[in-house]
């Protein structure tokens, strides 16, 4: 069983980085993005954001879920290219 658009070695990184059990340690999918450094650090004033950035860092993970969506976003005819498509554009 494979998953389009995931290499050998993207598995292998998601694995070194978490660990077998890791998923277990973040309750929601909002904390497992803040330790990746993927969720925005937003600056809001009322209802207004005023400056919303990614923090900055080098995480071999982060990086490796990057070239996966990169894949995957090349692939066609696939669900998984539909579902890109929809939150991209």
């Amino acid at each position: 069983m494979a998953i389009e658009g995931l290499s050998h070695a993207t598995v292998l990184t998601i694995m070194s980085e978490v660990g077998p059990d890791g998923f277990e340690k973040f309750k929601t999918a909002k904390e497992f993005t803040s330790w990746l450094r993927l969720a925005p650090n937003n600056k809001i004033s009322g209802r207004k954001i005023l400056l919303s950035k990614i923090p900055k860092g080098c995480n071999r993970l982060k990086i490796a879920l990057r070239h996966a969506v990169n894949a995957i976003g090349n692939l066609k005819d696939t669900h998984l290219f539909d579902f890109f498509r929809r939150i991209t554009y």
